[in-house]
């Protein structure tokens, strides 16, 4: 099965991306954390999407739809991924099918995570206060200023692709402010429901 969860940052994608990797026995994958890994390796996609992520934008097309495009060969991806972080875009969207369909894969469903902006600054310093207080190291947009920049760059180049998906029949829409608990629930009703398609 491939998925997808959209919503704004902070909204619970990871996290409910997770959940699900662990139930499915397929993996999450996150263009955020592969191209973070890049640029803590110091690669040459690591190396252009570094300055560009600490202020929040948007990573070019090309460097992202590259990194997709080689993780979703790998074996592990042989059931299905989970998509967390991508499509940003409607070019993006387009993209993911077209690279998809020359594999002979589709997007089997989408889920979007409706929040409420204003708790978004929260939870974005709440995630960078237990981080720390686990010892780990902030992400260097976990902080008001980089949200904003983030939500701006959401609203204008990725909210468009929750119409993309509902016109194709895809998208789900779930509130997204709800405990984890009842999110995942909601979650798996609609992977049955896409699995019964």
């Amino acid at each position: 099965m491939i998925l997808m969860l959209l919503g704004p940052p902070g909204a619970g994608k990871g996290t409910q991306s997770q959940i699900i990797s662990d139930k499915l026995g397929i993996p999450q994958l996150s263009t955020g954390d592969m191209l973070r890994a890049a640029v803590k390796a110091g690669t040459p996609v690591g190396l252009k999407a570094k300055k560009i992520m600490a202020e929040g934008g948007l990573v070019h097309d090309e460097i992202v739809i590259g990194i997709i495009s080689d993780r979703i060969s790998e074996p592990d991806c042989a059931k299905g991924f989970i998509l967390d972080g991508f499509p940003r875009t409607l070019t993006q969207a387009d993209a993911l099918d077209k690279l998809l369909k020359s594999k002979g894969r589709k997007i089997d469903g989408v889920i979007e995570l409706k929040v409420d902006d204003t708790k978004l600054v929260e939870r974005i310093e709440c995630r960078a206060r237990e981080t720390l207080a686990a010892g780990g190291t902030v992400r260097p947009d976990d902080n008001a200023e980089a949200l904003k920049t983030r939500l701006i760059a959401y609203y204008r180049e990725t909210a468009p692709i929750i119409g993309y998906y509902f016109a194709h029949g895809l998208l789900r829409t779930i509130d997204g402010m709800a405990p984890i608990e009842d999110v995942n629930g909601k979650i798996e009703e609609i992977l049955t429901e896409f699995e019964a398609v």
